[in-house]
């Protein structure tokens, strides 16, 4: 079901650990379905490439219907693959609808920024900082900046703030070797307070994408440096919010943080946050008409994969 998100999930942990409101993407018409475990494939030419859906009854949707779901104290996550330049225009679609309701001041938190660099994230957000001194300083490890530099800004239009909400890469390195239990009494510090291993259906989806690349004897600390950072950004959320209930905070995450419920959107239903929307961004350029099936799911095991679809088809330039 996974192979392509499988990828990248592999090459972030192995890099990263160790250091449609568009008019050219019209919806199908009626509903579409995705394989349960007594379903077969479905036929060939049934599925659309691209456009908005409903996540649970994957009818053809809009971006106006989902947003405005968010409301004042409410978090809207927006996954993404990285790198995918069509996932990065819906992110400023979605953050243009979700402003244009009117019913929360829109701030940003961006995966790729650290909580522990908010300082440096703020003077650069205020124009105290350059964007070049602000990249050294926040030690920006993601893909180009310029594909986020638009949605980070975002917020100066709303009166929101850009905030880091991931885990510093030291600590998620330092889990990924030594595990949790072995952190410097500093790196401790860093953790999120009562930190929650991401659930067992969880755990299951990772296993399988992380299997055979990394030794047998590390997936448990692989998995929990991969719940550190959701339970983080879940954590930084949640106090954000608490400080700033009249905000709303749009999170630009990698897909399988946000996809199926069981990472990300979990931990923000976990520590409090009542109301969470989720749109999932699919690319389906590469998928087989039976793997398109089975990431649109809804699943017999994992249910539903988020409260949207946004499906795009980005043919690979050679």
């Amino acid at each position: 079901m996974e192979s392509k998100f499988g990828r990248l999930i592999v090459f972030l942990f192995l890099v990263t650990l160790t250091a449609c409101g568009r008019s050219d993407l019209q919806p199908t018409q009626g509903p579409i379905r995705g394989p349960t475990s007594d379903d077969g494939p479905i036929k060939t030419g049934q599925l659309p490439r691209v456009g908005f859906f409903n996540g649970e009854t994957l009818k053809a949707s809009d971006i106006d219907t989902i947003v405005g779901r968010v409301k004042p104290g409410g978090v809207l996550v927006i996954s993404e693959e990285h790198g995918n330049q069509t996932h990065y225009r819906h992110q400023k679609l979605a953050l243009e609808a979700l402003a244009k309701t009117g019913q929360c001041t829109v701030s940003v938190g961006l995966e790729f920024l650290s909580w522990t660099r908010q300082k440096t994230i703020s003077e650069y957000f205020d124009g105290a900082l350059s964007e070049s001194e602000f990249l050294k300083q926040s030690d920006w490890g993601g893909n180009p900046f310029a594909d986020y530099r638009d949605q980070a800004l975002f917020p100066q239009k709303t009166g929101g703030r850009l905030l880091g909400i991931n885990a510093p890469r030291s600590l998620t390195g330092a889990i990924s070797k030594v595990g949790v239990e072995h952190l410097s009494p500093e790196q401790q510090l860093e953790m999120p307070p009562q930190f929650t291993l991401g659930s067992a259906a969880y755990r299951e989806r990772f296993d399988v994408i992380i299997g055979g690349h990394v030794p047998a004897n590390a997936v448990d600390r692989y998995f929990a440096a991969q719940s550190v950072w959701d339970d983080t950004m879940a954590w930084q959320a949640v106090d954000f919010l608490k400080q700033n209930p009249s905000h709303c905070l749009a999170m630009i995450v990698g897909d399988f943080h946000a996809a199926w419920d069981g990472g990300l959107p979990d931990r923000l239903k976990a520590r409090g946050i009542a109301h969470v929307t989720v749109i999932s961004q699919v690319e389906t350029d590469s998928l087989s008409e039976e793997d398109l099936s089975a990431a649109l799911g809804p699943s017999s095991h994992y249910g539903s994969r988020a409260d949207a679809i946004w499906l795009s088809q980005t043919p690979v330039i050679q």
